[in-house]
C-alpha cells in the first residue's frame, strides 16, 4: 500500500510503500496523533518511518499501482 505524508512547513511530501492494511496504517496515524507520540510505519523492505505526530499534515492512503513491462503497456 502506498502511504503519503504532508508534513507542515515542508514542501514535499513523503511517499512510502508499506506491506500493512489501510486499517493498521489508520489505527498508528490515530495513536500517534492521540498520544503526541511519533508515527511509525515499516516499509515494504524493512525501513523504519518515523514522523513526529505535531508536524503531521495529512496522511493519504491508496493502492500501489503495478505497473506493466513491454511495448504493450501504456
Amino acid at each position: 500500500m502506498e502511504v503519503k505524508i504532508g508534513v507542515q512547513n515542508v514542501a514535499r511530501e513523503i511517499t512510502f510503500e508499506t506491506d500493512a492494511s489501510a486499517d493498521e496504517v489508520v489505527k498508528a496515524v490515530s495513536a500517534a496523533v492521540e498520544n503526541g507520540t511519533a508515527l511509525t510505519l515499516t516499509g515494504e523492505k524493512g525501513r523504519q518511518l518515523l514522523v513526529p505526530a505535531g508536524v503531521l499534515g495529512y496522511v493519504q492512503l491508496g493502492e500501489t499501482e503495478k505497473r506493466g513491462v513491454g511495448f504493450g503497456n501504456i
